[in-house]
């Protein structure tokens, strides 16, 4: 009695977990193309490709903040902080 009602739990909490997976098809019907939708294909790439030419190259930077940033390297300083360290000297 004991294992039955060990094996309908063990299947009662698998059947949710097998109901969730996905149904994937990892060979899917593979379609070629006609020459004519290759030549299609070829004329949209250089279309496209003709088209980033036509883009002009940016010159200016587009930082807003650039003009409030000084361009000059923060100064090293030569002696160390001092603070508290946490011990008496004697």
């Amino acid at each position: 009695m004991r294992m039955l009602s060990a094996a309908a739990v063990v299947v009662l909490l698998t059947v949710p977990a097998y109901a969730q997976t996905p149904n994937i098809n990892l060979m899917p019907e593979l379609t070629s193309k006609s020459p004519e939708e290759k030549e299609q294909d070829a004329i949209k790439d250089r279309a496209y490709k003709d088209s980033l030419k036509k883009i002009p190259d940016a010159k200016a930077s587009s930082d807003p903040w650039g003009n409030v940033r000084s361009t000059e390297a923060p100064k090293a300083t030569t002696q160390a902080k001092k603070g508290k360290t946490g011990t008496t000297s004697q």
